[in-house]
């Protein structure tokens, strides 16, 4: 598994994002960090053209521009047209109503390879009770292996839940991430870049739950690298940014922390 970050180098995915105006150019930075190359767009009219030239597709909706909820479904249905991984990330989806019904409409009309958002996100689009507040999510640190788990299976996808502990399932098996850094909450961005990061591992083709668990486990050891020399969250988003750029399979290997 750990060997699919020298894929991503060798391969250098293209990673197609329909995703939010705060985090875009952190995401574009965090793709290029890890060796695939990032491709933004809002543009209706490419939506046919550019998905199929596309390595991965990821769809974030956390800004909820108005103009744009057509657009991301059809960059959906895109990516199952021409069979690219598709990656949605509901942020916020217990914010509002609005957040939620979107996030159901485009769980109905596409086929998500991989669904990725905090566990209070995870939690409320499968209609579990949750705790957080905006995009924020009040994870108390329970274990939810056997939750995700029924998830998943659920939602027919392999789903991703980031938090004290992250959780990566595809509804057989569950991988537990245990690296993490406090300072991750303290950016902005983190969890729509780890979204990136899974999507340049999709882009190479292989097992989807060990793309999604490597893209959670880059984020989280290099969050906790970069903790460990950060004064600040100023430096610590550069450090974060320059721990991925020179993360490596062995350093994975030595580092990680996975159940």
């Amino acid at each position: 598994m750990y060997k699919l970050i020298n894929k991503v180098k060798e391969l250098n995915p293209l990673v197609l994002h329909y995703t939010n105006e705060v985090t875009i150019n952190d995401c574009a930075n965090i793709t290029l960090a890890l060796g695939a190359s990032p491709l933004m767009s809002y543009s209706y009219e490419e939506v046919d053209e550019i998905v199929s030239i596309a390595s991965a597709v990821v769809i974030n909706i956390g800004t909820m521009n108005s103009n744009r909820l057509e657009l991301f479904v059809k960059a959906g249905k895109a990516a199952n047209k021409y069979n690219k991984p598709v990656i949605l990330d509901p942020v916020g989806v217990f914010a509002t109503k609005t957040r939620a019904d979107f996030t159901n409409r485009l769980l109905n009309e596409v086929k998500f390879d991989v669904i990725k958002g905090n566990i209070a996100e995870i939690k409320y689009i499968s209609g579990f009770d949750v705790r957080g507040k905006g995009v924020d999510s009040f994870d108390d640190g329970e274990d939810i292996s056997e939750i995700i788990k029924k998830i998943s299976k659920k939602l027919d996808s392999v789903v991703v839940a980031t938090g004290k502990v992250d959780f990566i399932s595809n509804g057989e098996k569950v991988i537990k991430v245990l690296n993490g850094s406090e300072k991750l909450k303290s950016i902005t961005g983190t969890g729509c870049m780890t979204g990136s990061l899974i999507g340049s591992y999709l882009g190479t083709g292989y097992d989807k739950l060990e793309c999604a668990a490597m893209g959670v486990l880059t984020m989280s050891l290099s969050g906790e690298l970069a903790s460990e020399i950060s004064k600040g969250i100023g430096d610590f988003k550069v450090n974060l940014m320059n721990n991925i750029y020179f993360l490596t399979a062995e350093k994975i290997r030595e580092q990680g922390r996975i159940k």
